[in-house]
């Protein structure tokens, strides 16, 4: 009994430290890369993330360079917290990103019509409503009459 009780808990340690809590870091924003991508330094380590819940218009398509440039306009240069939730399988770190004024970038672009709320990855009821109300007032990407959701975009450019 106590053999076992042992391998139980040699077993808890080895495959307890393979899961990956979310985590806070702190960096300064040094690259936009697009309106849902940005690069953050902390402590001399270099952080891709993906905003969590979003997706922007690719650079290539109506309003992503306008998306970009409102995401640069919020955080490049700024102290911002990263609440990392996961990675992608870029591995890039899946995260929210809140502004020193304490406002979430992600919900920013949604609320102005820079992004949309990526519904098949994300269940957050704010973004849903920030993305209801951003449409209603037609905003950003929401005054096209037929805006093309990013993932479309790129599923239609792998086709051809």
């Amino acid at each position: 009994m106590l053999r076992k009780l042992l391998i139980l808990c040699l077993l808890c340690c080895v495959f307890g430290s393979l899961y990956s809590a979310p985590k806070s870091i702190n960096g300064k924003v040094v690259a936009v890369l697009d309106g849902d991508t940005i690069e953050v330094l902390s402590q001399k380590t270099l952080y891709r993330i993906r905003i969590l819940g979003i997706d922007a218009p690719e650079k290539k398509q109506a309003f992503g360079n306008q998306a970009k440039s409102f995401a640069s306009k919020h955080a490049f240069g700024k102290m911002v917290k990263v609440q990392i939730q996961s990675q992608d399988r870029y591995q890039r770190h899946l995260a929210q990103i809140i502004l020193p004024n304490g406002q979430n970038l992600g919900e920013m672009l949604v609320k102005n019509g820079y992004a949309w709320h990526y519904k098949q990855y994300s269940k957050d009821k704010s973004l849903a409503r920030l993305q209801v109300e951003a449409q209603k007032a037609k905003r950003g990407l929401w005054q096209d009459a037929n805006p093309v959701p990013p993932w479309e975009f790129r599923k239609s450019r792998r086709r051809s």
